[in-house]
């Protein structure tokens, strides 16, 4: 059986879905021919859910029993497949172009797409960084969002294509991504770019790696980064193993199982032991002292939703501008499964916002 979500199909659509990789996905399951009462497993997992988001929830707990848990098997298997889903359309008006960069030293060169690029201006720019538990997605599928938000703020972005787990553990994805921060400040004229306002971006594991990148570029102090906006990022490798999530959490959506999993692949060792190395870790960070003013927000029910919590607050405890939104009621990924909902509506709105005044206060 295949069941579609905008133009996705079969097992990477799944699992683009569910991981919340940034693709924007509306759910669109064939129409049933009885209705059926949920059962009273489904009931108890949808009470914590906002009401204008439990049709999208419902959709989203079919799929993950059609698909069952994300885990290596599934995940390389996806790997041997001849194509990855279609993206979305992309929006004829704003320029996209793909790049080979140089990557890391030793290693293969890196794929990024640049959009809305235009030489001879000094716009501010966005580095973005794709979700998929780091163990899926592809930068790929977020060009048309992406597109939108650089047309609303008149921005550069440029989407890391960085290795993935388990193949790649976090040394290598890490560098990845900063050799895309390398190339924008590098390639800064040609792209249209002011370098003192360079703002990072990512959602789910992709807001893990935006952090991860903000805190590199603090410690490395090579390149300045004006504003991190995380968006359910995926901050702390305790979370669903030696830390537990309340029974309301994550009833719909990435659960603990598949946390531990993406973790365990990025990190190459047991997730949420003392040997973890805290530079992998956004949350094991020592000190958040010095790093970029930050927005983070997340859904009242999402795993990621007691760590993010927990990292705003580190951060403002540590002198860090941080402006923190938390959606009662809202999944992982619910906006992208629901994008039409009010909730959405505000959370999207809200990064937006966050950004164009971070922009806005550097402006020449």
């Amino acid at each position: 059986m295949t069941r579609k979500i905008n133009g996705y199909s079969g097992l990477a659509a799944l699992a683009l879905s569910l991981v919340a990789t940034g693709a924007q996905a509306q759910i669109a399951a064939p129409e049933p021919t009885t209705t059926a009462a949920p059962s009273s497993d489904d009931a108890a997992k949808l009470r914590p859910i906002a009401p204008e988001l439990q049709e999208a929830a419902r959709k989203a707990m079919g799929f993950s029993k059609m698909m069952g848990n994300i885990d290596e098997k599934m995940v390389l298997a996806s790997r041997n497949r001849p194509a990855g889903p279609p993206p979305a359309e992309r929006q004829a008006d704003v320029p996209v172009s793909e790049q080979m960069i140089p990557g890391p030293k030793g290693a293969p060169q890196v794929k990024v797409f640049v959009i809305n690029a235009k030489a001879g201006t000094s716009r501010p720019g966005i580095l973005h960084t794709h979700g998929g538990g780091f163990i899926l997605g592809t930068a790929a599928t977020d060009i048309r969002r992406l597109q939108d938000i650089a047309r609303e703020l008149d921005c550069v972005i440029v989407t890391v294509e960085y290795r993935l787990a388990p193949e790649t553990d976090f040394t290598g994805s890490i560098e990845d991504n900063y050799a895309g921060l390398r190339w924008m400040n590098g390639n800064a004229a040609a792209l249209g770019l002011d370098r003192s306002r360079i703002a990072l971006t990512g959602e789910s594991a992709g807001g893990g790696h935006a952090a991860l990148l903000a805190i590199t570029a603090r410690d490395r102090g090579e390149f300045p980064i004006l504003f991190q906006a995380l968006v359910y990022p995926m901050l702390d490798d305790r979370t669903g193993g030696v830390v537990k999530a309340p029974a309301h959490i994550a009833t719909v959506g990435w659960s603990a199982s598949e946390n531990q999993y993406g973790w365990r692949a990025f990190l190459g060792q047991q997730p949420g032991t003392a040997s973890v190395p805290a530079r992998a870790v956004p949350a094991r960070t020592e000190s958040l002292a010095g790093l970029p003013p930050a927005f983070i927000e997340v859904g009242g029910v999402d795993l990621f939703a007691g760590e993010d919590i927990d990292y705003a607050h580190r951060l403002n405890d540590a002198g860090v501008p941080v402006e923190l939104l938390v959606v009662p009621g809202a999944f992982h990924g619910f906006d992208q499964l629901a994008p039409d909902s009010p909730q959405a509506k505000q959370f999207t709105g809200a990064k937006i916002e966050a950004l164009r005044r971070a922009f806005a206060r550097t402006a020449k």
